[in-house]
């Protein structure tokens, strides 16, 4: 379901996983890769594709506190799926 590219962004990265789902955008599935890494898979839209070019330019600004709160939330979705 989530393997087509047009619709699903993913990657596993999970500061920049955690940067997107801080900024409100929902994660839809999260799956493990054969080499044991978890994928996060959103679904593809223009803010998203804003957050990540935004990301990987070094000029995206989180809150703090919410960033280590999600980061906390994604680490224990990873060790529990």
């Amino acid at each position: 379901m989530y393997e087509n590219s047009d619709f699903f962004f993913r990657t596993s990265d999970l500061a920049l996983a955690t940067a997107i789902s801080v900024l409100g955008v929902a994660i839809e599935a999260m799956q493990q890769t054969d080499s044991e890494r978890m994928n996060f898979i959103f679904a593809k839209s223009e803010r998203l594709t804003d957050i990540v070019n935004r990301f990987w330019r070094g000029e995206l600004l989180v809150e703090p506190q919410a960033y280590f709160n999600q980061l906390k939330v994604l680490k224990t979705r990873i060790y529990r799926h």
